[in-house]
Parts: C-alpha cells; structure tokens; sequence
C-alpha cells in the first residue's frame, strides 16, 4: 500500500511518500518477499499479521533489518489470538474461522458482531505485538479495510487511543470512479470500502488519530 503523507511542519508542497508491505507474518515466502521489497528501498514499513502462521518469524525480520513495523488488525481471515473468543464467539463462522471478507460484513449487516468481542480481540492483538517485538506499533490499520467498517471503526479508533497509537491509514482511492477497467462486483466492493472511507474520517480524528492526506495502491 502506498501512501501519501502531508506534515503540518512542512510546506504545503512537501509530502512523504510512504510504502507499507502488509501481510507480514502470512507465511515463510511473504516474509522473506517483503523482506526482499524493504532491503531494495521499495517499501518504507510492513504491517504485521500477529495471527499469521509465520508472525513470529516475521518479528524477528524486522528486528534484524531494523524494518518498522505496525499492525495489520485482522478481523477477516484465520483464528482470534484472544484465547476467550477461540471457539465460540460471534466474530466466527461454524467452522471455527473468522468469517472472511465478505462474510464479516454481512455478518456485521445483520448484527450478529459484538463489538465487545471486537474490542477484545483487537486488544488481543496488541497485546501479542507487543510480545512479539517488544514495542507497541508504529500504526495500525486493518486487513481488508475491516477498520473502517461501520461500528468497527469506533472500536478501533477507540482502541488506538487506549493504548497510545497515533497513527493509520483511510483507504480513499484517488481516482477510482475513473477505473472503466474493473469489473462491476469489485467495483461495488471498492465504492463500499470508499463510502465507508469517507465515514471513517472524522471518527479517526475525534480520537487523535492521524492519516495520510491521500492514498493510493
């Protein structure tokens, strides 16, 4: 994910042009291509998936090549970290897995979510970054773009500014409604995440939370 910065200390020209390689932790092969990507000046940070099978492994990459690290929340795909939730809990399907992409929102549509398991899980997460480098992150934002999804949005907001972490990113696409090229149903996914971009905004910055100006991928 590339973004763009705009400092208030600087001159209104000046932006900083920041690269995040997300999904670290995923697996072996991800780790060391991200790893590859920051050594040739490709990508500016990472952002970590503390429930990835190779998220430990990940931490360590980091910390040998001094790559700066956030995390990458995930509410979408794979297992909870909190103990509490594995099993039995409204952020997972029948199988025992996190509803997936598609199925967290409209599990979240109907109102199955709790947004107290939420809260728990997201904490969860921080907390095993937090053991996993020995430091809080850098930023944090969501797999998927579950951050910014209605009613998950003030938890996440709400859970940055507990535990002191200023900063995330809003997935605004620059330019997307002039993208003939992509096929109605993601489009509708992309214009889904855009609107709720948009909503997003001002919560993040009630709590403090900074964004880069613009975005783009």
């Amino acid at each position: 994910r590339r973004v763009l910065f705009r400092s208030s200390s600087m001159p209104q020209s000046t932006v900083k042009l920041i690269v995040t390689g997300d999904d670290f932790g995923y697996c072996p092969k991800r780790n060391l291509g991200i790893v590859e990507c920051f050594l040739a000046g490709a990508i500016s940070n990472v952002s970590l998936l503390v429930n990835g099978c190779a998220a430990s492994d990940a931490a360590l990459l980091a910390r040998r090549h001094n790559i700066p690290i956030g995390l990458h929340a995930n509410l979408s795909e794979g297992l909870p970290v909190c103990k509490a939730l594995q099993g039995n809990c409204s952020l997972l399907n029948q199988d025992g897995f996190f509803h997936g992409k598609m199925g967290i929102r409209k599990a979240l549509a109907e109102g199955l979510l709790k947004m107290s398991e939420v809260k728990q899980e997201l904490t969860a997460q921080v907390d095993l970054f937090y053991q996993l480098t020995g430091h809080l992150p850098d930023h944090m934002d969501g797999h998927q773009h579950i951050h910014v999804l209605p009613e998950i949005r003030h938890v996440f907001a709400k859970v940055l500014e507990e535990r002191g972490i200023h900063y995330t990113r809003v997935p605004i696409e620059q330019g997307l409604h002039g993208c003939g090229w992509i096929t109605p149903d993601l489009m509708d996914f992309y214009l889904g995440v855009e609107k709720h971009s948009l909503e997003t905004v001002e919560v993040f910055r009630r709590h403090g939370i900074r964004r880069p100006d613009r975005k783009s991928t």
